[in-house]
């Protein structure tokens, strides 16, 4: 698919955001007063600004409030209603850190429980989508609450829990590409199931349905050389987790802290733009391009 930045930085600052929200609805790092205010404040610019970049993806984000009202049939709108209680009720928990020196610990673990049911609805979002196989698979939730919990432990502090972390979301990535490479071909998707004629015998394509370019083919069908994708792929492994485990395992310097949560960021990001670019949307069949 044609990924859209918003919906790249919707999903890459929203799973920090949440994540770092999980770690302090637990108590980690055990801080109040005006150092538990900056964690928060780090943990809600990004989880709200995250959502906020997602609006803009929509082609009417004045209608955004009817995505609420779907919650039984909709992951789009469980995400919401998730987003929604996790910062109010994280905020609760917030208020009685920052400005009354109670911990509230009920109130923070429910909190986290929201904060990670919110990026397993994000994921559920693109896993429910049979038309990509790329992204209809298990892995792609596992992937989504690994990176989420690494990035929640990077910003938290949490180096003991990071570095595991970090390396079992390495794991889930090379994983999820090895499988995702080969996900298209074992759907046992073709043109002829595509079309409903595969029963009459071996389908093909006698033209190309429009001789130029139209809607389907801006959104859903995006082409990345084979060769692009394994250089951004390399680059993204070493941001997202080489660098910042290398840089863990020195004494601690915030600097380094501060550098291993940047690459991470970097790294995360370039995953999600191939998330998005190397999803291979069945409508391309269509088109010759699958």
């Amino acid at each position: 698919m044609h990924p859209a930045p918003s919906v790249i930085i919707f999903t890459t600052l929203s799973g920090l955001g949440f994540g770092l929200l999980v770690f302090l609805g637990l108590g980690f790092p055990a801080v109040s007063g005006w150092m538990a205010f900056a964690f928060f404040a780090i943990a809600y610019a990004l989880a709200v600004g995250g959502l906020m970049a997602s609006t803009f993806h929509l082609g009417h984000p004045e209608r955004a409030w009817k995505a609420f009202i779907q919650w039984k049939t909709s992951w789009l709108s469980r995400e919401g209603w998730c987003a929604v209680l996790a910062l109010i009720i994280m905020g609760l928990y917030a208020i009685g850190l920052v400005f009354l020196d109670q911990n509230w610990s009920l109130l923070g673990w429910i909190g986290a429980l929201f904060s990670l049911a919110t990026v397993f609805t994000t994921s559920m979002i693109y896993t429910q989508l049979k038309t990509i196989p790329r992204w209809n698979m298990n892995l792609t939730p596992a992937m989504f609450l690994s990176f989420s919990l690494a990035g929640g432990a990077l910003l938290a502090g949490q180096t003991s829990v990071a570095i595991p972390l970090l390396l079992i979301s390495a794991l889930v990535q090379m994983l999820y590409w090895r499988k995702g490479d080969q996900a298209f071909a074992c759907s046992g998707t073709d043109l002829g199931t595509a079309t409903g004629l595969g029963v009459r015998g071996s389908v093909r394509a006698f033209e190309p349905p429009h001789t130029g370019t139209n809607y389907l083919l801006r959104e859903f069908v995006h082409v990345v050389g084979r060769k692009h994708a394994e250089k951004l792929r390399v680059i993204s492994f070493v941001l997202a987790f080489v660098l910042p485990v290398l840089l863990l395992v020195l004494p601690f310097n915030h600097f380094f802290a501060l550098l291993a949560v940047a690459s991470h960021l970097a790294g995360v990001a370039t995953s999600r733009w191939l998330f998005f670019a190397q999803a291979e949307h069945v409508v391309g069949l269509y088109y010759g391009k699958r």
